[in-house]
């Protein structure tokens, strides 16, 4: 007897953005299957027509390829247990639950929504479910309805004494009293499935060994099972994630910044790095590494890591995980991510990308911050602060630094190749020519051409990115700037 392959699936309901919480919930379900050398199946569950929203399929195609979460069978690649979108497998829902009403297992409710609406509002909030009103029907009644053309739902008979338990992989063996199971609906009055109802029908006929999803789902767990033994159906491998919630303990939403995997791509988070730290997000690994390839995490996943605890999302983990990322790229590659936010700087101007690239690699955490962090070499502040020029560790003064670019301004000018070489060796012979420590040449020169603090890349780099012409007049803005100020200091007094 061969051994049953590990098929498990992510079902996702085309209603909106992918949601974190969803794309944790993908990726365990393909490393499940990944991890025991099983099969990842995708499936659009599209029952809700009314929540359906237009392009959202799309996005679940574009980001699961986007991440690398690559499916074995679904709706766009085909597969034997098709088709692979619950909407078109609508004739075999109704099929099922009529074999149910025919087994005594299920029944036909004719109640109206205004009367389960009088019910809930009676009930208040001990309302717990449905009252059963239709359940014990007579036949001829109910054929009757059926043939007066009323609307109706087709609800599963729950089982009225004793206890419903099921066991899960990270949470137990877990008993609910069947008194506090609704007799649930399994075809609404529209001839779609229910999220549960179609759920069971298809994991069943696609096989489908582990269902992989959040604890939220562990109450709907026991409707689940006996659905699976009225049917006579064997129970999958349960497998319940813990929450996700945001710093402040509560679930986690877009109160607490960016949710969305898009959203998240569009504030300079690669992929691989969300990928990596949501993966994290309730696993345990063996060891104390954290930074994972998805191929390694294949290798490496096991549902015993998974905690039961809810997890929490931290923005500034991921913003280290981010960072990471970006400096552990090859320069080609991390100068190709980084050049669509360089021609937003730069627009029609050129520029040297790779040496761009270069002095920002080490500083980035996000590739969104590239177009503040470069600004400058673009929009010169003419009214920086001249006390940026006093550095106490580098001795620079204000009027050093100014005697210092005025030395320095026709060394520059009389250069005829620009290249960030000679400019380097132009600036060390000049402060060893001068007498005086690099710094004290380095830092006036990058304040004057730069009007900043704090800039990715020294001196050099920026002589280097600026060009000759722009450098010659930023370094003369400066020297008048500084000579002003000085001017308008007040004298000492001996």
């Amino acid at each position: 007897m061969s051994e049953t392959v590990v098929r498990t699936r992510f079902a996702p309901s085309p209603t909106g953005f992918m949601h974190v919480g969803n794309l944790r919930t993908a990726l365990y379900e393909y490393l499940v299957a990944k991890a025991n050398g099983g099969q990842f199946i995708l499936r659009i569950e599209d029952t809700d027509q009314e929540r359906l929203v237009e392009g959202a399929v799309q996005l679940i195609y574009d980001t699961l390829k986007e991440v690398g979460l690559k499916h074995d069978e679904g709706p766009d690649i085909g597969g034997p247990y098709g088709p692979y979108i619950q909407s078109e497998r609508r004739d075999g829902y109704k099929e099922a639950a009529e074999q149910l009403v025919q087994e005594g297992k299920a029944y036909y409710c004719f109640c109206t929504p205004d009367r389960l609406a009088k019910l809930k509002e009676k009930g208040g909030e001990s309302f717990i479910g449905y009252d059963r009103h239709c359940r014990d029907l007579s036949p001829e009644e109910v054929q009757k309805k059926l043939d007066q053309g009323q609307p109706y739902v087709i609800r599963q008979k729950m089982p009225l004494q004793g206890t419903t338990t099921f066991h899960d992989a990270v949470y137990g063996d877990i008993s609910v009293a069947n008194s506090e199971l609704e007799d649930q609906i399994l075809i609404k009055s529209d001839g779609f499935p229910t999220y549960n109802f179609a759920n069971v029908i298809d994991d069943h006929n696609m096989h489908i060994t582990h269902v992989v999803r959040g604890s939220e789902y562990l109450s709907s767990t026991p409707k689940y099972n006996l659905l699976y033994e009225a049917f006579g159906f064997e129970v999958p491998t349960y497998v319940h994630l813990p929450l996700i919630l945001g710093e402040d303990g509560h679930k986690l939403s877009k109160r607490h910044g960016a949710t969305g995997f898009n959203d998240l791509v569009a504030e300079g988070y690669l992929p691989e790095a969300i990928i990596n730290y949501i993966a994290l997000l309730g696993w345990a690994p063996p060891s104390n590494q954290e930074k994972f390839s998805l191929a390694e995490l294949e290798e490496l996943f096991d549902v015993k890591g998974i905690s039961k605890s809810p997890a929490t999302f931290d923005y500034n983990k991921l913003t280290w995980f981010n960072g990471e990322y970006l400096r552990d790229m090859s320069l080609e590659e991390f100068t190709e991510r980084c050049r669509p936010y360089f021609d937003m700087v730069f627009e029609n101007k050129d520029y040297d990308a790779t040496v761009l690239a270069s002095i920002l690699q080490p500083r980035l955490t996000k590739l969104t911050q590239i177009p503040e962090m470069i600004d400058f070499l673009v929009n010169f502040n003419k009214q920086y602060d001249p006390q940026l020029f006093v550095h106490k560790k580098m001795k620079t003064t204000l009027e050093g630094s100014r005697d210092t670019l005025m030395r320095l301004f026709p060394l520059l000018e009389e250069m005829t190749d620009w290249n960030k070489d000679d400019l380097h060796d132009l600036l060390i012979k000049t402060a060893k020519d001068w007498g005086i420590k690099n710094g004290q040449l380095m830092w006036p020169t990058r304040i004057a051409i730069s009007g900043l603090g704090v800039t990715p890349g020294g001196a050099v780099e920026i002589l280097y990115l600026l060009g000759k012409d722009e450098t010659l007049l930023r370094l003369g803005h400066s020297i008048s700037l500084l000579s002003d100020f000085i001017d308008q200091q007040p004298e000492k007094v001996d």
